[in-house]
């Protein structure tokens, strides 16, 4: 008999670990097969809520908030490739050379999870693609209804969201409801709004988790 479970991925589209977290959760959802029937919603949280639109250079912006050198991040670089590849995700690090603001991807996948919890998906990974395999901008509203049409999403209704300001109420709110309930890191992956993991983690690790709380049951 399949258990239905629901899981809030909590998460960036700035965030490498991030879509590795959310690939490797894919891939430990797969393994668990007719076990389970998810229900994935995406929750917003921003890294750098102030950013600017025009963004930063990313190396200038990784000193300034962490103190990393340039050693060390190109050593960050390499491990978050070799995790992406490990569970299907490109990381093309040379292509992005600056961070963004998030607030619109983040109006837009709530949209989407309005409409279908599938396109939201599907959303998620677009944006995802667009940042970390391709280099372009999640601020742009013209790269972001690109990223609605890659999902299948309507552009047209998109486009209105993003031009209307519309879920910015919606989206804050649910930042602050997760920020009060002691999430300052992400991916942050909440199941059955009762069990919590953090971190970009392997699929082993989600699958070990996920038995666990199956066999609460």
């Amino acid at each position: 008999m399949s258990t239905s479970l629901r899981i809030d991925f909590v998460s960036d589209v700035s965030c490498p670990w991030c879509a590795v977290g959310l690939n490797s959760l894919e891939t430990a959802l797969q393994r668990l097969g007719a076990e389970v029937q998810p229900e994935i919603h995406f929750q917003p949280f921003e890294l750098n809520p102030n950013m600017g639109k025009e963004g930063q250079d990313i190396t200038e912006h990784l000193t300034q908030k962490y103190g990393a050198s340039a050693e060390q991040q190109e050593q960050s670089r390499a491990v978050i490739r070799q995790r992406g590849a490990d569970v299907g995700f490109e990381f093309a690090m040379d292509k992005r050379s600056r961070i963004y603001n998030t607030f619109d991807a983040h109006r837009l996948l709530h949209w989407a999870g309005e409409t279908s919890g599938p396109a939201q998906k599907a959303l998620k990974h677009a944006l995802f693609g667009t940042y970390f395999t391709r280099g372009e901008d999640p601020s742009s509203h013209e790269v972001l209804l690109k990223a609605a049409a890659e999902a299948g999403l309507d552009q047209a209704a998109a486009a209105e969201v993003l031009a209307s300001g519309r879920y910015a109420d919606e989206v804050r709110a649910a930042e602050r409801f997760y920020q009060q309930n002691g999430i300052s890191s992400v991916p942050a992956v909440i199941i059955n709004e009762r069990h919590l993991m953090v971190g970009g983690q392997p699929p082993e690790a989600f699958e070990e988790a996920l038995r666990e709380i199956l066999a609460q049951k």
